[in-house]
């Protein structure tokens, strides 16, 4: 049994009472090594990611930049975590997180920013700073916080190579970080008795759009929206998606998605890793909630939503009288916890709230990948 497969046996009833699970990485992931090139059916050539967007970890295209980015946590001492984002052609900006990794320990507040450029194999860095702004397009204008410089900004130096972070503050402490592989502990989980089976890889026969690739079995948006068959009100719904690598791509244009509940209220998906978490981020209701903790993990990861979702209730002349409720948990960690939405989102369907609609997981443009997508009805 493989220790993914050992991870992932656990029931979904266990898995949420915690939050994500990790293990170390001794080294970078090794790429496969590039097979020739066959002539490709054009319909085929018509479904590959645009150029600097990758959709699979194992691609030996990937830039060297993608072994590098990801989480890391400290090796005794002081607890202490870093998120390594990467910036495209060789830069990164560096979150340093006192007590480990948002939702495993971070006090939630203080962030210091390093930011390097990679030579030889390896990053020198450097505190962050100048003139910054969040998500700005240029690396060397780039913040992963909205306040710079932010809360309890230390002005480390450290360097960053193969599997290992090492930093020095100012005093001259080092702290020696290892890279980790964090893994949601509801990934897999299998779908209950009397659960509506979305997704399984075997068909998209519940979908409106989308694309089963014959080769991974995976359900592809392609860019564009898809819809469930099938409407629902109240349930508890699970799903797995994959976020894109685009290491040029900023803010709304990095990995772009969402998850739609009764096809009127938004659960972003967007490649988030490292930044503030605010209500247009991973795990936002779009532009009315933020997540209580950023808990996207890296591009070319497999994350998790588990979602129970109430919906509004409306009088007998079709009037609201109470919003719609939503527990959330991205990854295992608890985001909502039993929050009102207001209203509908942008690009909600036209119907009135309270009344039944689909599942749609949203394309925006982006090559989503999903898969294991059940959902419980509630009576």
């Amino acid at each position: 049994m493989t220790f993914r497969r050992a991870l992932f046996s656990m029931s979904l009833a266990a898995a949420m009472t915690g939050g994500v699970m990790y293990t170390f990485a001794a080294e970078p992931p090794k790429k496969a090594e590039a097979k020739k090139a066959e002539p490709a059916k054009k319909a085929d050539a018509e479904k590959k990611p645009a150029a600097g967007v990758w959709t699979d970890a194992a691609d030996a295209t990937l830039p060297a930049d993608f072994a590098l980015q990801g989480e890391y946590v400290s090796q005794g001492g002081d607890a202490t975590g870093a998120q390594v984002i990467a910036l495209n052609a060789g830069e990164f900006q560096v979150v340093v997180l006192p007590g480990g990794l948002p939702g495993a320990g971070w006090d939630g507040k203080s962030k210091s920013l390093l930011v390097g450029k990679i030579e030889g194999g390896k990053v020198a860095l450097k505190a962050a700073e100048g003139a910054r702004k969040y998500l700005a397009a240029k690396p060397e204008e780039f913040s992963a916080t909205s306040k710079f410089p932010p809360e309890g900004h230390k002005a480390y130096t450290g360097v960053l190579e193969a599997g290992t972070l090492s930093l020095t503050a100012d005093g001259g402490k080092t702290i020696e970080l290892k890279k980790t592989l964090r893994t949601s502990p509801t990934l897999e989980a299998k779908p209950p008795a009397g659960a509506v089976v979305l997704f399984d890889g075997s068909n998209k026969d519940k979908w409106k759009g989308g694309r089963v690739d014959e080769k991974t079995k995976l359900l592809n948006t392609d860019g564009a929206d898809i819809v469930t068959t099938d409407k629902f009100l109240n349930y508890t719904a699970h799903v797995e998606f994959m976020l894109p690598f685009k290491p040029e791509g900023r803010g709304q244009g990095r990995g772009n998605s969402g998850f739609y509940q009764v096809d009127h209220y938004e659960v972003q998906i967007l490649d988030s890793f490292g930044l503030d978490g605010k209500n247009n981020e991973c795990g936002g209701v779009y532009t009315k909630a933020e997540p209580s903790v950023n808990a996207c993990l890296p591009p070319l990861t497999w994350q998790t939503y588990d979602v129970e979702f109430t919906a509004a209730k409306t009088d007998a002349t079709g009037k609201k009288i109470a919003n719609a409720r939503l527990t959330a948990r991205l990854n295992g960690v608890l985001i909502h916890d039993n929050i009102e939405i207001n209203g509908p989102t942008g690009g909600a369907r036209k119907d009135p709230e309270g009344t039944p609609g689909p599942i749609k997981l949203q394309g925006h443009g982006n090559p989503l990948q999903f898969r294991n997508v059940w959902i419980v009805e509630k009576k």
